[in-house]
């Protein structure tokens, strides 16, 4: 039962891909952005279904690194480079946060 879930998720966003980037008639960087939008969308999913706290975790980590990606995208398409020192930013954040995180579903304080 189980397979045939995975196969079906990924026929589904085989499809969506190539209708992203097949069929929509917008320019590259708007493709990108819709991407990434639902990549976001099913992250967001797996961090409140998660059945366990690692799952959550990892989802979470996956969150922050689309949260770069999309700013890189950003900076790219608006020539601004804030975008990328938010991005960098987030990245550090993330990494740090993804460390405490770990060590708490360990069960050991942040001194250990």
């Amino acid at each position: 039962m189980r397979f045939f879930r995975w196969l079906a998720g990924f026929v589904f966003l085989a499809a969506l891909i190539i209708f992203i980037f097949a069929v929509l008639k917008v320019d590259a960087q708007a493709k990108l952005m819709l991407f990434l939008l639902i990549c976001f969308l099913l992250s967001l999913i797996r961090v409140l279904k998660g059945p366990t706290p690692a799952d959550r975790s990892v989802a979470t980590d996956i969150f922050g690194i689309l949260v770069i990606g999309f700013c890189a995208i950003l900076a790219v398409y608006t020539n601004k480079d804030w975008y990328m020192d938010i991005a960098i930013a987030w990245g550090l954040q993330s990494f740090i946060g993804v460390l405490a995180l770990a060590k708490f579903l360990e069960g050991r304080n942040f001194d250990d």
